[in-house]
């Protein structure tokens, strides 16, 4: 029997791109994927989820990468867009692994602090110090997730004064040197550079996603331009296989297949 995602016969070439989030997924399962079908070559890249819906959807790559779920406009715009869940995923908001006079926030805090309403650690039981806010560019799957689960429940948008990022990976780093800053970030990012504030008295990981604890997830997608040509859909059938799901786990994502 054919291991998924290997077929004998397969030739030619994948260009996948998009969101941050998804990347570190995308790059090891197009390592493997490769290494089973040497006559084929997978190019990653990333540059976010708006760029990863908007290029497939005209047609310059063979699959774009989203972690939010497809906006209307877009399937306006391109009506055979298809979106094929791959992973789960949560957000975390973080703060420096320095900053240890906060550990936790109410979603209300959270809302107020991106918002710029509160300003000072002080307010939240920390120094007398300016908070420094940091977020990712419109157009974001992260940033989308955040705003749906955070920002719009109380009617609020993110401050002009924050700093804005492209990646996780840049987000990451900011607050990681900085420990006046906060920032939100795929919680297959968190690592020991920066702290995980809980939600509530909910800590964000996977399990407590899975339990419906934490109410920030979200569904991380590969999407094609109408139905996947063989080889698309190859490689979209290894990233959903049981070698492909073990890649999500092992990046801190969450398998919607062999759980």
């Amino acid at each position: 029997m054919t291991a998924p995602g290997t077929t004998s016969a397969l030739q030619g070439e994948l260009t996948v791109a998009g969101s941050t989030t998804v990347l570190p997924i995308n790059q090891e399962c197009a390592r493997l994927f490769m290494e089973k079908n040497p006559g084929v070559r997978v190019s990653v890249s990333g540059g976010g989820s708006g760029h990863g819906i908007k290029a497939v959807g005209a047609g310059d790559i063979d699959i774009g990468a989203a972690s939010r779920d497809v906006k209307q406009k877009e399937f306006d715009q391109f009506p055979d867009l298809m979106p094929f869940g791959i992973a789960k995923d949560s957000v975390a908001i973080v703060v420096s692994a320095s900053n240890t006079a906060l550990n936790s926030l109410t979603l209300e805090q959270a809302a107020k602090v991106f918002a710029g309403e509160i300003t000072n650690w002080k307010e939240l039981g920390g120094v007398d110090a300016p908070i420094h806010v940091v977020t990712r560019e419109e157009g974001s799957g992260t940033r989308d997730c955040f705003m749906h689960s955070v920002m719009r429940p109380y009617d609020k948008e993110v401050t002009g004064a924050a700093s804005v990022k492209r990646s996780n990976g840049e987000v990451r780093a900011t607050v990681a040197k900085d420990e006046l800053s906060v920032g939100y970030i795929s919680l297959g990012y968190v690592d020991t550079t920066v702290r995980a504030l809980k939600i509530g008295e909910v800590t964000p990981t996977v399990e407590t996603v899975l339990s419906g604890e934490y109410p920030i997830i979200r569904t991380l997608y590969l999407v094609t331009k109408g139905e996947p040509s063989e080889l698309e859909q190859a490689f979209i059938d290894f990233v959903l296989s049981a070698e492909g799901q073990e890649v999500v786990k092992d990046m801190g994502y969450i398998p919607v297949r062999y759980e």
